[in-house]
């Protein structure tokens, strides 16, 4: 069983920029892969980012390319999404996935467990 906890959500002008964080419990943290997820008023959940257990491997959306980074720290059992030039249709609940898998041609294979999510908003 794995528990995430997000944080790091909040308001934040078009153009700046926002880093979430997803801090899981149990063991093995390394051994699986994390992703985000967001979800806008009356859309899908969308995939946006996701990164291996070793890290070394990442999938980002072409809608945030170039723009998020997503990290992971092994050590403090923590994925990270950096959120830099924020634009208004990145505003959405973002949830924090775990157990999945990044493959090689960097497809992200989505995991069972899931956050509360944390929702971000951008104003102009």
């Amino acid at each position: 069983q794995v528990q995430l906890i997000e944080s790091g959500g909040g308001s934040v002008q078009a153009g700046g920029s926002l880093r979430l964080s997803c801090a899981a419990s149990g063991r093995s943290f390394s051994s699986y892969g994390m992703g985000w997820f967001r979800q806008a008023p009356g859309k899908e959940r969308e995939s946006v980012a996701a990164i291996s257990g070793s890290g070394r491997t990442t999938y980002y959306a072409d809608s945030v390319k170039g723009r998020f980074t997503i990290s992971r720290d092994n050590a403090k059992n923590t994925v990270y999404l950096q959120m830099n030039s924020v634009k208004r249709e990145d505003t959405a609940v973002y949830y924090c996935n775990a157990g999945g898998a990044v493959d090689s041609s960097s497809n992200y294979y989505t995991g069972l467990y899931w956050g509360q999510g944390t929702q971000v908003t951008v104003s102009s």
